[in-house]
């Protein structure tokens, strides 16, 4: 019997900026550089530059080295299917809001948005939000988009030892804030969302960011604490509503938000707080983490009722057309019955979403709106951002491995196989 040996390597980095070279491997020099060019002076131009360069090559968006120009001036990957413009920069956007009078959405991740492998959350945005032709509007016209990446994204290659290769990117979650014209944060939108869960919470941030705008000092700090315990309430009320409509008298214990800790937190107990992304991540994690490690005081007890909560709002996890067009286009075309394997992929994706919405409303959010409430670091952002990061998606800036190498866990590797 032959066996096919694997080899599994795991880095962490941080992919550059930068185009494609591969992208680029038949484009002559000097049609590279003028493109190069065009870019550089564009991106200069911010949303301006973007619409000149989307009507200058309206009918060649199918090649491959326009859409790796257009990724660079986006500053994002797969632009040529939202057209968004990303500043980089947080300077920059709050200048540009201000001019503007919207506000921001600033995204956090790992990685960077603008590469195939960001993480996991990052990437189901750019398929499942960000193309979604009533997101995308909503976006272009109504916010100043900015990111900006947290650490680099850990990576998981599989070499199977024949020439075949399988890549993957493991951990790591993603937020969206919705910042004031100044970079006060107003709301934050945690983890994957349905698009229609995802348009309604941009609303409603948008909402109070313009009435915020109309007051100062004490009183946008008044404003900010009712808006959150309005939204506190709410949370409530389609907690109690989605139980009734299931005949739940009792409702079933949700996932424990982890305290202040000195344990650090493993990779799947931060995984299991996304759906979508460890339906990716989990076999991976598997074999990297032993068993014994995977039992954890955050595990749901009642996995059953959250499906079924989830069931309840799976008409807002439905993907719109420009979505399933872009899923299509990167879909594996040598798998067997490609049409049959998306339409199950499809369907597989949107109840992952619809999970991870309630999750994440009834459990991460609502938390943030208690931070909001107390005053708990909610009014700068990179402080709400570091608690975030470790205490909601338990990958804390003070664990460089995120979690994913264990210090009470007997590896018989030398040195606990890291290599720096």
């Amino acid at each position: 019997m032959k066996f096919t040996t694997l080899k599994i390597s795991f880095t962490l980095m941080l992919i550059g900026i930068g185009f494609s070279q591969s992208a680029y491997s038949q484009t002559p020099v000097s049609k590279k550089s003028k493109l190069s060019q065009e870019v550089a002076t564009l991106r200069q131009q911010g949303k301006t530059g973007l619409e000149v360069f989307l009507k200058s090559h309206a009918h060649k968006l199918n090649s491959p080295q326009i859409r790796a120009a257009l990724d660079e001036l986006c500053q994002q990957r797969d632009c040529y299917a939202s057209k968004l413009y990303w500043y980089t920069d947080l300077e920059q956007a709050k200048s540009a809001a201000k001019a503007s009078g919207k506000p921001i959405l600033s995204l956090r991740l790992l990685g960077n948005l603008n590469t195939d492998l960001s993480c996991a959350n990052s990437r189901f945005f750019r398929v499942a939000l960000y193309p979604n032709a009533e997101i995308s509007k909503k976006l272009r016209e109504d916010f100043i988009l900015h990111w900006q990446s947290v650490r680099p994204v850990p990576k998981v290659t599989i070499d199977f030892g024949d020439g075949r290769k399988l890549e993957r990117t493991i951990t790591g979650n993603s937020i969206h804030y919705v910042l004031d014209r100044s970079g006060r944060p107003i709301d934050a939108i945690p983890g994957l969302y349905s698009p229609k869960a995802f348009l309604s919470q941009l609303q409603q941030a948008e909402a109070a960011a313009k009435q915020i705008s109309k007051r100062s000092g004490s009183q946008q700090e008044a404003f900010l604490r009712h808006y959150h315990r309005d939204r506190l309430t709410a949370i409530q009320a389609k907690w109690t509503a989605d139980l009734s409509r299931l005949g739940i008298q009792s409702p079933p214990r949700m996932v424990e938000i982890p305290g202040n800790s000195s344990e650090t937190p493993n990779a799947t107990v931060a995984g299991s707080l996304a759906v979508a992304k460890m339906r990716v991540e989990s076999p991976m994690l598997n074999t990297l983490q032993p068993e014994g490690n995977q039992n954890t005081s955050s595990e749901i007890t009642d996995q059953a009722t959250w499906n079924r909560i989830a069931q309840l709002h799976s008409a807002n996890a439905k993907l719109d057309g420009n979505s399933i067009a872009l899923i299509r286009a990167k879909q594996n075309q040598s798998a067997k019955n490609p049409e049959e394997n998306l339409t199950r992929l499809i369907r597989n994706f949107e109840a992952a979403m619809a999970l991870d919405t309630v999750r994440n409303e009834y459990m991460l959010h609502r938390q943030i709106h208690q931070w909001f409430v107390q005053g708990n670091q909610a009014n700068n952002l990179d402080a709400l951002n570091e608690k975030v990061y470790a205490e909601l998606f338990l990958t804390p800036s003070s664990d460089p491995w995120l979690g994913l190498a264990p210090n009470d866990i007997y590896s018989a590797i030398d040195n606990d196989g890291i290599r720096k």
